[in-house]
């Protein structure tokens, strides 16, 4: 019974969550000497899902992830305005403790351009009240904005994630609000 009213209670989260999202601190590079290329903020987004659901025995999963960036401005390449990435993986022995590992990715930002942004990032996880907040931070190493640095912050909620972590439900999927920030030195 305990489960069910927390599902019931993920629905009034989300709406936490992007609430929350307004208030957890962004990315600190536009903060430096830098140079912002580009910001892109909410309603950018990211949705991944775990086939099959993510729980606490590892087990073979197909994850796939899907981020939408937009509205964005970029002032050293004011045609920028969204972009897009896609990934599909597969992952031999995955659990939702994963969700919370620190780790390094490397991915593709397809620009609006028709240009691309190759970059190379560590990620960090760490669970804030009710909002799951992923931190990747790392540098462009080919394309558009080679040579900057980039700090994307996804804010989504950690309901699921916690019951999971806790042996008492699944992940099947994430939702979560994004803020793209591309500065050169």
């Amino acid at each position: 019974m305990m489960i069910n009213s927390l599902r019931t209670a993920a629905a009034t989260l989300m709406t936490a969550v992007s609430a929350l999202a307004l208030t957890v601190p962004g990315p600190a590079a536009a903060a430096t000497a830098g140079v912002l290329d580009v910001t892109c903020t909410p309603p950018s987004s990211e949705t991944v899902t775990y086939t099959p659901p993510l729980t606490m025995a590892p087990q073979a999963v197909t994850i796939n992830s899907s981020t939408q960036y937009g509205p964005c401005v970029s002032l050293s390449n004011p045609a920028v305005t969204s972009g897009s990435r896609a990934r599909t993986s597969n992952d031999p022995e995955q659990t939702c403790l994963d969700l919370l590992d620190t780790g390094s990715s490397t991915f593709t930002i397809a620009w609006n351009t028709g240009q691309t942004s190759i970059v190379s990032a560590n990620r960090t996880a760490t669970v804030a009240g009710a909002a799951l907040v992923v931190t990747q931070t790392g540098t462009v190493t080919s394309g558009l904005f080679t040579g900057s640095t980039v700090v994307q912050v996804n804010t989504g909620p950690s309901v699921d994630v916690l019951l999971c972590t806790a042996g008492l439900g699944t992940v099947s999927g994430i939702y979560s609000l994004v803020t793209l920030e591309i500065t050169s030195l």
